[in-house]
């Protein structure tokens, strides 16, 4: 999961839209969902914050969430952004495929 905030709420979505589109086209997630209003309620440099974000949820493997946090740091306009990977205990066989499919290098795709 990442989130993004800007100065408006919609520059955060528009963010985060942009950033799983780069995501998916290097197929390190399948795909992402943004919603785009959540309230955050947060401490920051020893102030109570409550602002207005965007959240994202990505859906990929485990193995690309490195490379993921490596490309949230780099790009993302927070000095800390959050990236959180949860374990997913059970999902849709074929769903569970799809997302490995969409996830690997494209010369091992082709070659299945």
């Amino acid at each position: 999961m990442i989130t993004a905030y800007g100065s408006e709420l919609q520059l955060s979505a528009d963010w985060l839209a942009g950033f799983i589109r780069g995501l998916v086209s290097n197929r390190l997630a399948a795909c992402g969902n943004v919603i785009p209003a959540v309230r955050s309620i947060y401490a920051w440099d020893g102030e109570v914050q409550d602002d207005p974000e965007a959240l994202a949820l990505i859906h990929t493997r485990a193995e690309h969430v490195a490379a993921i946090i490596a490309r949230a740091d780099a790009e993302h306009p927070y000095d800390t952004p959050q990236v959180l990977a949860m374990p997913i205990t059970e999902s849709h066989p074929g769903y569970r495929q799809w997302v490995i499919d969409q996830t690997e290098p494209l010369s091992d795709a082709a070659t299945r």
